[in-house]
């Protein structure tokens, strides 16, 4: 019983999870790297008789898709659980997992926990250890190693990060006034993009 009990609290909170980032997040797809950082920032929410605040840094790339999702979740109530995400574009090499490597120090395995058409989630559990490793450090890369087995290593800057651990969450205006910022700089660079291509076309049509 306390076996499935604590199967069953996992799935939860990996759902839940799942579930409050793609709230706060658009959905991605495999994207190249080179993503300009949107900066950490945190949201909380109540979830039945649980407290939930997720520490988020989305990465996307120029064309909006999202490269790279970190998540420091901590659920406080009826479940406690403290727990680190990362989403990644599908196609991965599973055994692999995701290395997680602050400041250059030794990495840590994240194991894959779910792999969607879209994106894969690896996760391990957040020490205090890791936090202060986070708190301390100028830099955490993750690499997934693709279908091909190659790594791919994506930089994130670990700037403000413990001003906003630390700090209150974001007020939900703030988080949908940023969310539609955000958007509409995805559309800009997409129209942007879609010229330049028809700039192009029409050049080389006139040699």
């Amino acid at each position: 019983m306390i076996f499935t009990s604590k199967i069953a609290n996992r799935a939860a909170l990996s759902a839940l999870a799942l579930s409050f980032a793609s709230a706060t997040a658009p959905a991605f797809a495999q994207a190249p790297a080179g993503a300009p950082r949107q900066g950490w920032f945190k949201v909380c929410t109540k979830q039945e008789d649980n407290d939930v605040c997720i520490v988020q840094n989305l990465l996307t790339a120029n064309n909006g898709q999202l490269v790279t999702a970190v998540g420091l979740i901590t659920v406080e109530g009826k479940v406690n659980r403290k727990i680190i995400q990362v989403s990644v574009p599908s196609a991965r090499l599973i055994q692999t997992g995701i290395q997680m490597q602050i400041n250059g120090g030794k990495a840590a395995k994240l194991d894959y926990a779910v792999c969607m058409p879209d994106k894969c989630v690896a996760e391990a559990p957040l020490t205090d250890a890791t936090i202060a490793a986070l708190k301390k450090g100028n830099e955490v890369v993750f690499t997934s190693v693709n279908f091909q087995r190659a790594p791919n290593p994506i930089k994130i800057s670990l700037d403000g990060f413990t001003g906003v651990f630390d700090g209150a969450p974001i007020e939900q205006s703030k988080l949908e006034e940023r969310q539609r910022a955000l958007q509409e700089e995805m559309q800009k660079k997409a129209e942007d993009a879609r010229k330049k291509l028809e700039d192009a076309q029409k050049a080389a049509k006139q040699q």
